[in-house]
């Protein structure tokens, strides 16, 4: 008997009674998005090494520990996207969207892929959704793209879900406080966890993360960067709370919290969901105003985030069922083949969702074919050109001239 195989480890199969969870999470984003003028942009699932190492950051854990990468034919490094936003600020870059009229808007959806431990919610190749919104600085932006993932949250019911808010300030107006991290750091530095201590001087935020106890231990009395914000951006700040109470979108100020990307300066946000245990994040983000300079662009601020479907389902934990057929035609006679092909084609033009018997199955076997796709109604064609349409919610019969069903039974 020959070798079985099964997906690789750290993946999975979308099966066809499972899709309508996802396309449901796909239509929501799409039209949320839609209404505020984002635009479907698509990427390569791969691209160069350099691109996340550059825009990454060679101090994350996604660079350090979690890519695939892999050489090509000629010797070229090339790595399976782990994330979003670098592939599209290279787009954004090498099509000169700077020309557009800014912001420029963007929406993605797809596969994306990290060498992680599996567990439930998180897999190795796993879904995203997200927006960018890429030319402004103003907190206008900010707000906006926090409000397309808190509708799209809405929309779908995820249950249990908290935004936290916080800001990382700009680049240059953190160096004092990084270094003021460094030096509480390296005081207690017996007491971090390796990782961290290898880390203080490149990346020092990232304690704030760590699930070590010790280190825990020392962040507890850590100094906080929202208490060493500029004033610019403490006033950036404090208007994106305010316009975010504007539109009803509430929050919690979370002091520490950090994102998993160096490329993150000011607004930082995180969608938590309280039934996904000690990995709770559903979706976050921030603004990112100097990676796109960083690819080789012209300086341009920008601000986006991205939510994992998976995440998501998982909180949703419930069954959504695809929409039934509208019609199933069944054969009185196999001679009736050719007719029942060029009605069904001619009704799905209509936009009508009809299937036939293509098993040969006898009429008993057609109408429980019918049930098991959830046809609202079934065309019996029988010899001699008469048909009869039952509607099978209610048992009703009539004869019926086939050219006429569409006008019958359109929702």
């Amino acid at each position: 008997m020959a070798e079985k195989f099964k997906a690789p480890r750290g993946t999975f199969d979308v099966l066809p009674e499972q899709s309508a969870q996802r396309e449901r999470v796909h239509q929501a984003a799409r039209e949320i998005f839609g209404l505020a003028g984002y635009r479907f942009i698509m990427t390569p699932s791969f691209e160069e090494t350099s691109l996340f190492e550059r825009g990454v950051g060679k101090s994350t854990d996604i660079v350090r520990k979690e890519m695939f990468t892999f050489e090509d034919k000629g010797g070229r490094s090339l790595t399976l996207r782990p994330e979003g936003t670098a592939p599209i600020c290279r787009a954004y870059v090498e099509h000169g969207m700077h020309r557009l009229p800014q912001p420029v808007k963007l929406f993605y959806a797809g596969p994306f892929f990290r060498h992680e431990r599996p567990q439930a919610g998180r897999y190795r190749q796993f879904n995203q959704i997200g927006a960018e919104a890429i030319g402004s600085d103003s907190p206008l932006v900010d707000v906006e793209v926090i409000t397309l993932i808190s509708d799209l949250i809405e929309e779908l019911g995820v249950p249990g879900v908290e935004l936290k808010l916080g800001s990382l300030g700009s680049l240059d107006a953190r160096a004092n406080y990084l270094e003021e991290l460094k030096s509480h750091l390296r005081s207690r530095a017996e007491e971090l966890s390796e990782d961290v201590r290898e880390r203080i001087e490149i990346n020092p935020l990232r304690a704030f993360d760590s699930d070590h106890e010790g280190t825990k231990a020392v962040m507890a009395d850590a100094p906080l960067l929202l208490d060493h914000l500029s004033e610019e951006d403490a006033e950036h700040f404090e208007e994106v709370k305010s316009l975010l109470g504007a539109a009803s979108v509430e929050f919690t100020i979370d002091p520490t919290l950090v994102r998993g990307l160096d490329y993150y300066t000011r607004t930082i946000f995180s969608f938590v969901c309280d039934r996904l245990g000690a990995q709770s994040e559903i979706g976050g983000g921030g603004r990112y105003d100097g990676l796109i300079e960083q690819l080789g662009g012209p300086a341009t601020p920008a601000v986006g985030w991205a939510a994992g479907i998976e995440r998501m389902l998982l909180a949703l934990d419930e069954e959504v069922t695809s929409p039934g057929m509208d019609l199933f035609i069944a054969l009185a006679d196999l001679e009736l083949r050719t007719k029942a092909v060029a009605l069904a084609a001619e009704l799905r033009h209509h936009g009508l969702a009809v299937e036939m018997d293509l098993a040969g199955r006898s009429m008993k076997g057609q109408f429980k074919q019918a049930d098991r796709v959830g046809a609202a109604h079934v065309l019996i064609l029988e010899p001699g050109g008469s048909a009869s349409l039952r509607n099978m919610e209610t048992g009703d019969q009539q004869t019926v001239d086939p050219k006429a069903v569409a006008s019958l039974i359109r929702p």
